[in-house]
């Protein structure tokens, strides 16, 4: 018997013993997340790392100048406030993830993702317009932040 026709009696084997289930279909399954796309592979650590470096990037750049400009009592209370308001967001975003129910919902794996799905509607072109001013904004202050220390 050549070994082409072996190793197909063989695959066939291991299908049935996989309850009819290819080791294509059973390698995807372990591989995929609960929603069908690839498993996330993120830790605390690469989280941590992500946050850093956005915090720094933004930070060393005018951050600190612009609070300095407030003095002793406006630049602390003002970060008190950034704190706050940030803790807040992030809290609403993460409860946002998943839509419906909060163990076993569709992830909403974008922000436009949970617009759709809980807003829907016009609402999605609405917030995909003040997202991408917002984007503009960052970008035309970054560019000023940066001009301004160099």
């Amino acid at each position: 018997m050549s070994s082409t026709g072996r190793h197909g009696e063989q695959a066939a084997g291991d299908v049935e013993r996989s309850g009819g289930r290819s080791h294509m279909e059973l390698s995807k399954r372990v591989d995929d997340d609960d929603d069908g796309r690839p498993q996330r592979t993120g830790t605390v650590w690469t989280a941590s790392a992500h946050i850093i470096t956005a915090v720094i990037g933004s930070g060393v750049l005018s951050l600190a100048w612009g609070i300095a400009q407030l003095g002793w009592v406006g630049g602390p209370a003002v970060m008190m406030l950034f704190g706050a308001v940030i803790y807040y967001t992030s809290a609403l975003l993460a409860e946002c993830y998943r839509s419906g129910d909060p163990v076993s919902g569709p992830r909403n794996r974008t922000y436009m993702d949970a617009v759709r799905a809980i807003l829907g509607g016009n609402m999605v072109k609405l917030c995909g317009v003040l997202q991408l001013a917002n984007l503009f904004g960052i970008c035309v202050g970054i560019t000023i932040g940066s001009s301004i220390s160099m």
